[in-house]
């Protein structure tokens, strides 16, 4: 006898009918329903790709992925010896792009190389490094350990407690890397006045300084075009759209504009030899990407719980960035898949343990910036739609790809890092401006005869004190961890946020949730995770007519919920 499924409540069809009984969901059945969702509109994915919209946001995502990971690079290249470098995070970040711009389920969730997979990589070299332990081996049984607990987390549907995941930790999570975007421009500019490459330190940092602001003022000025009220429309949309391209592209050239800005030292970017490994410490075999390196199986062992910190990391940084990029604010219409794409996170951690390279994850604020980059507005700033397509993740994969070759990386190595300072404080400084607990310590300190009205005016100003101190608390918490030893247990703070939110029913009154804690995406986005849907997905024993009839009807609902939202 043939299967079926169905995920309603009560269907009828021709006097058959099948009712609601709550049980536990079988093995793969998130998977199961993420797949017969999307693979119905996988050609259509493809054909959206046909809208102006994807050209600017392709240029925009390029370099907000490229740039940041590349200091990123450098990051990881100091502190484990040389170990990684640009070509292990370039060739990432394409792996990702390509990945999952392909076979994702949610195409708009940008994945790369993040800053907290940065600080484990190494966090992890250096508590190894005391033991003798090879770097390379060690960290490919992490990737390994790190896979088979994805891909039993996605078929054994646990991905499903993303559902109980609201705006408070996604808040902080924002909130924190943002500040560590602005913290690592601030970084860069200091180290401008190290240089040792500088005859003279002191006016190489000022100058970087001055470069670097002057990228901020007038990158971050020009994103916000759309909103000013001067200019035609199609104008103001088009210095948004490409702000971010032509302020690198400027800014890199203005130091090459002569007068006494030619005496001074601008560090660039560094680069390597293409398509080659970087590590030159021994620890790895040049010759060949594949990074396998034999270690003791106790340590293998040891490896582990290092794979479980990574997967605790991973749920939550990815999943909350493929949330943040499918907000209920950008109207999407598509469904989601964050089993399936769960599931192809555990591929790519274990593909890039078995190459040596740090494993790629959904990128904030990355990930929300390029859905918002698909928006289509209206005459009156409102939204009309996002072009949901799967051209710019892929697209913008294969550039990674092709940075690796020696003309692109010789133009790399020409942008000043004073820029890439620049950029780092305009994707910052953007993600504050949408960030609601910034939104929220605003609203306290502003004064009553002006605030606007919305759902605050109507709270208890004491609560909302006292929920925004819980936001902080917990942003302390997460960057106060990273810039200790203890680093590696930033992913145990962030889970501590999730499981923090379920004491709020006994703080707050449900009114007050809300407005303070609601939920991040619509409901037809999470409807896959949601426990009624998982769990009524059950056999129907019957005949092949009921089961056709049974599977027409479910198509009509999906279509008249997705039009209803």
């Amino acid at each position: 006898m043939k299967k079926s499924y169905v995920t309603e409540e009560h269907i009828t069809v021709e006097n058959v009918s099948v009712s609601k009984k709550v049980r536990i969901p079988r093995i793969g059945t998130g998977i199961y329903l993420d797949l017969r969702d999307r693979l119905p509109i996988y050609w259509a994915d493809w054909k959206d790709s046909l809208d102006y919209r994807v050209i600017p946001s392709l240029i925009a995502t390029y370099f907000e992925n490229l740039l940041p990971a590349i200091a990123f690079a450098q990051d990881m290249f100091d502190r484990t010896d040389n170990s990684y470098g640009v070509n292990e995070i370039l060739l990432s970040s394409a792996m990702a792009g390509i990945i999952f711009g392909i076979l994702s389920g949610q195409p708009l969730c940008i994945v790369g190389v993040t800053g907290p997979i940065t600080i484990f990589n190494y966090t992890v070299y250096e508590i190894i490094k005391p033991l003798k332990i090879n770097y390379f081996g060690f960290m490919f049984w992490i990737s390994i350990w790190a896979m088979v607990l994805h891909l039993i987390i996605a078929i054994m549907n646990v991905v499903a407690f993303l559902q109980y995941v609201t705006t408070f930790p996604c808040d902080i999570f924002g909130l924190f890397i943002n500040i560590i975007y602005i913290q690592k421009g601030i970084q860069i500019l200091t180290n401008q006045f190290n240089d040792d490459t500088s005859s003279n330190p002191l006016a190489s940092g000022f100058a970087n300084v001055t470069v670097a602001l002057l990228m901020f003022i007038f990158g971050f000025t020009f994103k916000q075009a759309r909103k000013f009220p001067i200019l035609t429309e199609r104008i103001r949309c088009f210095i948004s759209d490409y702000s971010t391209a032509l302020s690198v592209l400027f800014w890199s050239a203005f130091i090459h504009f002569g007068g006494d800005i030619s005496n001074v030292h601008f560090s660039k970017l560094p680069i390597t030899k293409s398509f080659i490994p970087t590590a030159n410490n021994g620890s790895r075999d040049r010759s060949t990407w594949l990074a396998y390196e034999s270690i003791m199986v106790g340590n293998v062992f040891l490896a582990l719980p290092f794979g479980i910190i990574l997967t605790i990391l991973f749920y939550f940084d990815h999943n909350v960035s493929s949330l943040m990029a499918q907000n209920a604010k950008y109207k999407l219409t598509k469904p989601s898949a964050f089993h399936w794409d769960f599931f192809l996170l555990g591929i790519t951690t274990g593909i890039s343990g078995v190459l040596g390279l740090p494993a790629p994850n959904g990128l904030i604020p990355q990930a929300p910036l390029h859905t918002e980059s698909l928006l289509v507005y209206g005459s009156s700033g409102n939204v009309i739609k996002c072009v949901e397509q799967r051209f710019t993740n892929t697209v913008q994969g294969i550039l990674m790809l092709a940075t690796m070759a020696r003309p692109f990386l010789i133009c790399l190595g020409q942008i000043p890092q004073a820029v890439l300072s620049g950029l780092f404080f305009i994707m910052g400084f953007e993600g504050l401006m949408g960030n609601a607990i910034i939104s929220r310590i605003v609203w306290i300190f502003t004064d009553s005869n002006t605030k606007a009205d919305s759902k605050l005016s109507y709270l208890s100003y004491k609560k909302i004190a006292l929920f925004v101190s819980f936001s902080m608390i917990g942003f302390t918490a997460e960057f106060a961890i990273t810039n200790t030893k203890g680093a590696i247990g930033f992913p145990i703070v962030l889970l501590l946020t999730v499981i923090f939110t379920f004491v709020f029913p006994m703080i707050f009154t449900e009114e007050e949730l809300d407005a303070l804690n609601p939920s991040v995406a619509q409901k037809f986005t999470i409807k896959n995770l949601l426990l009624e849907t998982l769990s009524n997905n059950k056999e129907i024993d019957n005949d092949e007519d009921i089961l056709a009839a049974t599977d027409t009807a479910h198509d009509n609902i999906v279509r008249t919920t997705a039009y209803e939202q």
